[in-house]
């Protein structure tokens, strides 16, 4: 199956996507029917954005907007603001929403959307502009029952805020369910912001059960220390577990008796950089990735772990924080390693969990406290975990691919229960 994904298209997300859900539509023995439609995103726009420049000039930004299933319920996913963001990679990240959210058994479908832009580059004013101009463009797609954005990369709380009050100004009343990841004011979830990063936490701690591995015996290397990384590691640290890499972008500080990720956070506020911290050393940041550890998280972008570098991993666990860090092609390295991979769709799908529970109290009126948010998680991550592995080693494969049939057969499920309108 691999073989059907050129060398040369490695790094392409949706080529990626597909070949993975082939393997999982054949372990599944898919009608070719239900692959057509399950394959495939239900809705997609491009919309031009006009938007004043704050120097007067006028600029045209693109956008995108993705549905790939609403079988199970509205779509749901976030927007990302990226110069390098392309239709192709909206489409994955849609349909890995998709699965994700079948994987962890919420009643929501897959939706992506993104602009092509930097935001390091623009005013918060051109901004809010861009953000108030693209969601015009894509109201007639959003809504509380049709599909809930949220933030995602180079968005936060505050773009929320702003398509929220858009999307109310076009229906002449406030709705807050038409987002999730606002500010607490406006309807947010508490336990939201760590969601992500605490239900890593919680698949890893749900690894080294397997393992027979305790916290304070485990090595941990984290990649990216954003929202993500950032709260994966002040959680793991807490926990007992011992950091000891965290890879940026820019650099890399490792400490093999554990770094204090608290005042290292507090170092990279003061300084703007994990670099140059007192309490670790300095080191490349590529062979930071290879460091000897029990786990790794890549926690940051898409394909850093490729056929070149998969054989150079030295991880016993690969707990994927970010969405599609691994290429299908070295999903086939990592078997051959014996490296116990907890696959994107399940290992980060604590984000979209506590988004489903932020759109749960919006509706309601009614908002939960943070343990009660954080215990719900965990129920939701602990069973999704135990799913998963017991799918895979009942059908003798992979956990990756165990989660993709998991996902399809739910997914599937639902589109034979409502059948065909026609």
């Amino acid at each position: 199956m691999l073989a059907t994904l050129p060398l040369e298209q490695e790094k392409n997300p949706w080529l990626a996507a597909e070949v993975r859900f082939n393997r999982a539509a054949e372990k599944l023995k898919m009608d070719d029917g239900m692959r057509k439609v399950l394959s495939m995103p239900a809705r997609e726009i491009t919309v031009s954005i006009p938007v004043m420049l704050d120097d007067g000039r006028l600029e045209v930004f693109i956008g995108y907007r993705v549905q790939h299933s609403i079988a199970r319920g509205p779509g749901k996913g976030g927007i990302r603001y990226a110069p390098d963001v392309s239709l192709d990679e909206v489409r994955a990240l849609a349909s890995w929403m998709t699965w994700k959210c079948a994987v962890v058994n919420i009643p929501f479908g897959g939706a992506k959307g993104g602009v092509i832009c930097n935001p390091n580059l623009m005013s918060d004013n051109e901004l809010e502009r861009l953000t108030r101009r693209y969601t015009a463009g894509i109201i007639e797609m959003i809504g509380p029952e049709r599909d809930i954005p949220a933030p995602d990369m180079n968005t936060n709380e505050r773009v929320m805020a702003w398509i929220m009050d858009t999307y109310a100004m076009h229906v002449g009343h406030a709705t807050t369910a038409v987002v999730t990841g606002k500010p607490m004011e406006l309807g947010g979830s508490r336990g939201r912001k760590e969601a992500t990063g605490r239900g890593c936490m919680i698949v890893t701690l749900e690894a080294l059960k397997k393992f027979g591995l305790r916290p304070e015996d485990t090595r941990v290397v984290i990649q990216g220390f954003g929202n993500v990384g950032g709260m994966a590691a002040r959680l793991m640290a807490r926990a007992g577990f011992r950091i000891i890499g965290i890879v940026e972008y820019n650099g890399a500080v490792y400490n093999r008796n554990g770094l204090d990720i608290e005042a290292l956070m507090l170092h990279r506020q003061e300084t703007g950089s994990i670099v140059g911290f007192d309490g670790g050393e300095d080191i490349d940041r590529h062979e930071a990735m290879f460091l000897d550890c029990d786990v790794l998280v890549p926690a940051a972008t898409e394909n850093v772990i490729t056929s070149e570098n998969a054989a150079n991993l030295r991880c016993r666990i690969l707990c994927e924080g970010a969405n599609g860090p691994t290429t299908a092609i070295a999903d086939e390295i990592l078997a051959d390693k014996k490296i116990f991979v907890i696959p994107d769709i399940l290992a980060n799908a604590g984000g979209v969990t506590v988004s489903y529970f932020e759109w749960v109290q919006d509706r309601q009126g009614f908002f939960w406290n943070e343990d009660l948010v954080n215990s719900r998680l965990e129920e939701i991550m602990v069973g999704s975990f135990g799913a998963v592995t017991a799918y895979g080693e009942k059908h003798r494969v992979d956990n990756r691919t165990a989660a993709y049939m998991l996902a399809l057969d739910r997914v599937g499920c639902a589109m034979r229960l409502r059948g065909l309108y026609a």
